[in-house]
């Protein structure tokens, strides 16, 4: 159901809108008004189209609805008058559409099964809902089936197929054993979206007897079971066993081993399906496959990518999950199935429907007698919705006659209305996929003037601030709105005054002599009316000495001081922050009435100290800088690098090792911590050094790894915690014997710089690689995928060799090896490369251009065969130019402008267009080599866009009170220019801004006189210009008018270049408060609430909260002094609330609604009493007992006595329906949904409950099935048993197997799946 709107919000939807019309009526929120104007209905709550009811609970369908006079409520079922005084079982809510039909007292849900739709009338028109269709949830028992062992060989797939019942709405499915547990789910064992239970590969692990399918009706909060499956897994060696023991000796048996098996899909069947979904819902894709090893799932979409940001995979890559289809995402989805064996995949061809949503939908009218207006509908949808118009709930084609109404398809045009004309129209637009419904009305009013401002108003404000006098009105027609100040003053005007359209008149700058009363008047041809406000000017609050800069030593005392000048009539407040925040709680810190003093500072008080000064009407700050130095340090000991080691000496030379030897240097008070030691090439690098190996820095010998054909000196650093020393003196020179190489070059690669050769390049090893004198490389080349031999040559020691008479881009293998005067490296292994590469030869094809606004455009083109592109596909480029400005017929060079989008991308955004332009684009493809041909020429023209700023403003004839405006228009208009807009304040001599002045200038006019200026004070303007989509960049300049030592007060008549517009007002208010980011932390039964408050200090803050969506009113705790959090407790485990935070003694003023769900309650682990000795004593003297009366009654039977059976069981209940006590761990009442047929009895005393309706766990202790009947209990997130059983019994049996009830377990149990 819809939420119920809070009274502001149901206020807010009166503001009427006019779509396409000449002019039209806005309604203030004004309470009183919105009370006494007349107003057709206006539906404002309704059930669901498809509303889903609990069969056991009352059936409430909403409708409620506004308007003036208060609507009458009708209902209609199935399209026919549904007269509820002639049904006992349905009331109508009093002042109220919505009905409740009693089904616990009596009513069958069945029986009001259908169509209902609610009509709200009053005599201004109809209103209708949607048509919503009534079903009762089902949640029926599982079919009565012949459960047979499955028996499957090791290393076999098996499908444990689930089957629920088909309920309303479906159900969850999940799977479970005996003890209440999920069963682990992997990649080898998952469970389909039908339910079912997938095994790609058994194994033994896999046997046991409690596979269990449950099904979870959420509705009802019901849980169904299936009977438990019993899989056994035959493992190879145990089957030889088995056949061993059943033949003779002379018999030939034997298993085969498991062998492994290249994927199957399970399902889907085929190798291609379909699947049709709608735009805007979740798209799910499943495929899951049998093999061993078990098979690895991958997705691909044919033809594209998979949405990037909308695309989740889920049970273990089997099922691809798109959330918010569109039309974009129809298309061939392949799932592809992997082993080491092979691959098997599947096609699902997916199409992308749409129900109708709404374009435009229409919105309320509201004209005065003789207007005009529209009211428009558009939708869109796959198929085209087709749209029809009803008029109070009737086809308009058979409505009455309105001769100021005429249709024309989508849109209805009014011209000349009436009175009469007043009414409701409805909106359908529908296709096979559903419909949408839109209420919309005209009303059309006859009002003499309002005056909705209370009267004598108080109005206080800062001097030389704006002020702002309301006079908020109402009229039909529109009142004409005049200002007096005074009782007898004359009529107000001139530039020192801006009137807004909604009656409000602003001075920009109000001074001491602004202090008065004011009077506004309202009047149209109904009538007039007045109503008088006063003003007050107020002294500006200052900081007459401000903090200062302080340096301070550690330990010393501060003082910061902030003196303070205000009006005698506003009380302010001072507060002080550090670094922006509150002062530390801390004692130190004292806080006068002009200062702030900090004793004993130390280096944490180190920051910006601000001083705020509020009052009610403004606000003013100060800051200083605190910084806290130390005292001079001690003397310290002086530490320093080490010096560096020395006599170094080389031992044990071989081929490829050597001993080096050192003495260290002096550490100078800092322990060495490790020695680096590095060698030179006097061979090949003489004078340069490279790294060879460290060791710690108590270690003075190393055993040194060489490389043949080297001639090594080497020398050794120092390192300690202060830096490392100078190097030693280098050791002698030791020369290794000549090698073959041990490598071969790197970095080899293959690409042609033409299209008939293949340069290959590598990199050259260095000179200590070459292991001997003569190095040289052998380079070979043959074409790939080419049955051809090897071509190699031996080139000299360079990096480079060139392969002419190539194929245009072929690939080819190649390998370099290094070889020297004693013979060949390892043999190398082989790169792939590619000869030269050509221009691409086609153009890509479809070029299509979507502009989407007036500065981006998208282009969409087919991708060109991959053998015309002859290189490595390097991406597209798109080759855009401006051929046209519209809103200037000059022409200027034509500038191309390219974008290259990467890779086999098939569309592009183009941004930074010019608005309200003609341009042109091709687009070509690109590949190392270069640009192939351009497709044709695409033309697309831009719409119109902001102007750039005016091309610039001068200032010009400064006069006492006046003074000149010039202007340039912009030099990009993007646009056609509808108007200029002009703000300007005065600047003081402080610098400090005045109130905002706002004038609104048509396009045609280059000049303006700006006059009644204040005199000898410097102004600042902003300008810039209009289009009919917005405003450009303003251009600022300042001027001051002439001084003069008289003034003198001139009236003059308002230009007609000047035009007011409608502003946005401000009350001022120097402090906002504010109450934002409220979160919550939840656990079972708590949760930890914080915030974050701006506004004065000390606030008192409580919080609020409730169950989410309840209608219960809001609990209120209470926060201890200005904290910013609280712990609520006492909460319930797996319950959704709404929290919120507020502040006393602020009207209003709370925090926005958070909503948080406590976690799901934790099962205590229960002790089995059925293994408990004292339990097994309890029943065996129970059977006992039984035995005893079963006897008695035998002898009275045979005697002929009547033993009051059935009189005894009214009097006593039935054990099973027994509350029991919650104290000894057992359950709570319980009381049986089924129905009273004969297939579905409730079982007696001492009877086991049938497995295809409630858990059985066969020999098992701790099944439920001991403790009563059915599985009424509640589970743990992880499927434990924690709860207690109920439930409700219906009082007529029911028809058939789908409308019996099952037991069901009741809340907890919604924590499942």
């Amino acid at each position: 159901m819809t939420k119920k709107k809070s009274i502001s919000a149901s206020k807010a939807s009166l503001v009427l809108f006019l779509c396409q019309m000449i002019s039209a009526l806005d309604v203030p929120l004004d309470s009183k008004l919105l009370e006494e104007l007349s107003q057709p209905p206006t539906i404002t709550q309704q059930s669901p189209k498809d509303y889903i009811v609990d069969p056991r609970e009352n059936i409430v369908i909403q409708c409620e609805a506004k308007g003036k006079p208060p609507p009458s409520f009708s209902w209609t079922r199935n399209g026919t008058h549904f007269d509820i005084d002639k049904d006992a079982q349905v009331t109508m809510k009093p002042n109220s559409g919505t009905l409740v039909i009693n089904i616990m007292n009596g009513g069958k849900a069945e029986a009001y099964e259908g169509v209902y739709q609610c009509t709200a009338r009053n005599e201004r028109g109809a209103a209708i809902s949607n048509n919503i269709v009534i079903r009762p949830s089902r949640s029926p028992l599982w079919t009565k089936e012949k459960l047979e062992p499955n028996q499957v060989r090791e290393g076999d797939s098996l499908v444990l197929h689930c089957r629920p019942p088909v309920g309303l709405p479906p159900p969850i499915i999940f799977w479970m054993d005996n003890a209440f547990q999920r069963l682990p789910q992997s990649e080898r064992v998952s469970q389909g979206l039908n339910g079912d239970l997938y095994f790609s590969n058994v194994q033994p692990e896999d046997t046991r007897e409690d596979y269990i399918c449950y099904a979870r009706f959420n509705h009802t909060q019901t849980i169904q079971q299936k009977q438990p499956i019993s899989v056994k897994v035959f493992s190879m060696d145990s089957l030889n066993d088995t056949i061993a023991a059943n033949l003779s000796d002379t018999d030939v048996y034997g298993a085969r081993p498991v062998t492994e098996r290249q994927p199957v899909l399970l399902t889907p069947t085929g190798s291609t399906s379909t699947k049709v979904e709608l735009r805007g819902n979740v798209l799910l894709l499943e495929c899951i496959a049998a093999g061993l090893p078990t098979p690895v799932i991958r997705w691909i979409k044919e033809g594209g990518e998979l949405p990037a940001n909308r695309t989740f995979f889920e049970n273990f890559k089997k099922t691809l999950k798109i959330i918010d289809v569109s039309e974009a995402d129809s298309g061939n989805y392949k799932c592809i199935a992997r082993n080491i064996l092979g691959s098997a995949h599947h096609v699902i061809s997916v199409t992308v429907k749409a129900a109708p949503y709404w374009i435009t939908a229409p919105r309320n009218l509201v004209l005065s007698p003789g207007e005009d207006g529209t009211l428009i509908c558009r939708a869109n949808g796959n198929p085209k919705p087709s749209i029809s118009w009803l008029a109070n709930g009737v086809p308009i084609a058979i409505a009455p006659e309105d001769p100021s109404r005429k249709v024309d398809g989508d849109t209805i045009i009014f011209s000349h209305v009436q009175e009469r004309s007043s009414a409701v129209y409805q909106c359908n637009a529908s296709n096979e996929y559903g419909y949408l419904l839109a209420n919309a009305f005209v009303n059309v009013l006859a009002e003499p003037p309002r005056i909705l401002t209370p009267a004598n108003k108080l109005y206080q404000v800062i001097a030389d601030s704006p002020a702002l006098l309301d006079c908020a009105y109402f009229g039909s027609p529109k009142p004409e709105i005049e200002w007096f100040k005074g009782v007898k003053g004359s009529i107000l005007h001139g530039s020192e005054y801006i009137f807004h359209d909604n009656g409000t008149l602003e001075i920009p700058v109000a001074q001491k002599d602004s202090t008065g009363a004011y009077t506004c008047v309202a009047r149209n041809k109904l009538g007039k009316i007045q109503n008088e406000v006063q003003l007050e000017i107020k002294d500006p609050t200052v900081i007459i000495k401000q903090p200062e800069y302080k340096v301070i030593q550690r330990y010393g005392q501060v003082s910061f001081e902030c003196i303070i000048k205000h009006d005698s009539t506003l009380l302010p407040t001072v507060i002080w922050l550090k670094d922006n925040d509150e002062l530390p709680d801390d004692e130190r810190f004292l806080v006068g009435k002009d200062n702030l003093t900090i004793m004993n500072v130390t280096d944490k008080d180190d920051g910006t100290y601000t001083c705020i000064v509020n009052t009610t009407l403004d606000s003013v700050s100060a800051s200083a800088v605190l910084t806290v130095v130390a005292a001079p340090p001690t003397p310290a000991i002086i530490y320093a690098r080490p010096n560096p080691p020395f006599d170094l000496e080389l031992t044990g030379q071989l081929e490829r090792s050597v001993e080096l030897s050192w003495i260290p240097g002096d550490e100078n008070n800092s322990p060495i911590t490790n020695f680096v030691i590095e060698y030179e090439d006097g061979l090949h690098e003489p004078g340069l050094w490279h790294y060879q190996t460290e060791v710690p820095g108590t270690q003075t010998t190393v055993q040194l790894k060489l490389s043949p054909y080297v001639n090594y000196s080497f020398r050794v650093i120092a390192v300690n915690e202060i830096g490392r020393s100078q190097p030693s003196e280098p050791s002698e020179q030791y020369l290794t014997k000549s090698a073959n190489p041990d490598e071969n070059p790197s970095n080899v690669q293959g690409i042609g710089s033409e299209p008939d050769n293949l340069v290959i390049t590598w990199e050259s090893l260095k000179g200590f690689q070459s292991n001997g004198p003569g190095l040289q490389y052998k380079v070979s080349w043959r074409q790939k995928d080419v049955d051809d031999e090897w071509t190699s040559v031996i080139v000299a020691n360079v990096s480079k060799y060139i392969v002419s008479g190539t194929p245009t881009f072929v690939p080819y293998e190649i390998k370099v090896q290094a070889l020297n005067d004693l013979g060949y490296a390892p043999e190398p292994s082989e790169v792939i490369g590619h000869s030269g590469e050509d221009l691409p030869m086609v153009a890509p094809g479809n070029v299509q251009v979507h502009v989407i606004n007036s500065t981006l455009a998208k282009v969409h083109w087919d991708p060109v065969p991959l053998k015309t592109v002859r290189g490595h596909l390097q991406g597209y480029k798109v080759y855009y130019w401006k051929v046209q400005s519209l809103s200037r017929r000059s022409r200027r060079h034509v500038e191309k402008k390219i974008l290259t989008f990467k890779g086999n991308k098939t569309f592009g955004m183009l941004p930074g267009l010019e608005p309200y332009s003609t341009y042109k684009l091709n687009v070509r493809v690109a590949n190392g080599k270069g640009e192939g041909p351009a497709s044709p020429d695409k033309v697309f023209r831009t719409p119109e866009g902001v102007p750039s700023s005016p091309s610039f403003l001068k200032i010009t004839n400064p006069t006492l009170d006046s003074l000149t405006l010039e202007w340039g228009s912009p030099t990009h208009p993007n646009g056609v220019l509808t108007s200029y807009i002009l703000k300007f304040q005065p600047i003081n001599n402080t610098h400090e801004l005045g109130p905002l002045v706002e004038i609104r200038i048509p396009a045609n006019e280059s000049s303006l006189i700006l006059k009644n200026l204040n005199y000898s004070t410097r102004y600042k303007f902003y300008f810039n210009a209009q289009t009919s989509v917005g405003s450009g960049n303003q251009i600022t300049e300042e001027a001051v008018t002439i001084m003069d030592e008289g003034y003198s007060e001139t009236l003059f008549a308002t230009s007609p270049v000047m035009h007011t517009v409608r502003p946005t007002f401000y009350k001022v208010q120097p402090l906002y408060p504010r109450i934002r980011n409220v979160t919550t932390a939840a656990a079972e039964t708590y949760a930890n609430i914080s915030w974050e408050y701006e506004g004065p200090d000390h606030a008192n803050f409580y919080v609020e909260y409730g169950v989410a969506g309840s209608k219960e009113d809001w609990k209120k705790e209470i926060v201890n002094g200005s904290r910013s959090f609280f712990v609520l407790k006492g909460l319930t485990p797996g319950t959704a609330y709404k929290v919120r935070v507020g502040a006393e003694g602020l009207s209003g003023f709370r925090s926005s609604e958070d909503v948080f769900e406590t976690g799901p309650a934790m099962a205590s682990r229960q002790v089995d009493i059925a293994t408990q000795g004292w339990f097994i004593g309890l029943m065996c003297a129970v059977a006992l007992l039984i035995l005893i009366l079963l006897i008695v009654c035998f002898i009275r039977r045979n005697k002929g006595g009547k033993y009051p059976v059935k009189e005894k069981e009214d009097a006593h209940a039935d054990p099973e329906i027994q509350p029991m006590k919650e104290d000894d761990g057992t359950f709570g009442e319980y009381r049986s949904l089924e129905s009273d047929a004969e297939d579905h009895k409730p079982l007696k005393k001492g009877s086991r409950t049938p497995s295809d309706r409630t858990v059985k766990k066969e020999d098992s202790d701790d099944s439920l099935v001991d403790y009563g009947e059915g599985v009424n209990g509640q589970f743990n997130e992880d499927g434990s048993f924690i709860g207690q059983y109920s439930g409700k019994k219906e009082k007529e049996p029911a028809e058939g197997n789908e409308s019996s009830e099952a037991p069901s377990p009741v809340n907890a149990m919604n924590s499942f799946v």
